[in-house]
């Protein structure tokens, strides 16, 4: 039924047990899955204001380093289960768009995600990625809660 599963990250820990059980449904249905992170883009902050050049190498290797952090783990955890996995990062301040145009792009027939359960108040204003992935996706996407 399903032969690619894109399993995006962002670091958290419900973010890291939604990729390990991604990679043990892989596992069960012989697909393979893709690891996907998205980066926020560097901004300027403040009305002309330009942050100086050391702050934003600082900024952008500690970026860097997450996202390496993040699609290792995918890695590693694919690799010792032996499912087919390849990674990679796209820049976005909208993860949402990037979750849905990767998957589409690269032909995943699943998204497999974590959603951290964040309701009322909180949830409108913080907005749920895993919500409006849900809400644009054109393939299936599985929640883990």
């Amino acid at each position: 039924m399903f032969k690619h599963i894109l399993l995006p990250t962002d670091g958290s820990p419900l973010s890291e047990a939604a990729m390990r059980k991604g990679i043990q449904f892989a596992k069960t249905i012989n697909a393979r899955v893709t690891g996907f992170c998205v980066a926020p883009e560097l901004r300027h902050f403040g009305f002309d204001a330009d942050i100086g050049p050391e702050f934003r190498k600082q900024a952008a290797a500690a970026i860097q380093a997450k996202v390496a952090k993040n699609l290792l783990a995918i890695e590693k955890a694919a690799k010792e289960a032996g499912v087919p996995c390849d990674t990679f990062c796209e820049i976005s301040d909208h993860p949402y768009e990037m979750i849905v145009k990767v998957a589409e792009k690269r032909g995943c027939d699943l998204i497999m995600m974590a959603s951290h359960g964040r309701r009322g108040v909180r949830g409108l204003l913080v907005g749920s990625e895993t919500q409006k992935v849900l809400t644009h996706s054109k393939i299936p996407v599985l929640v883990y809660r």
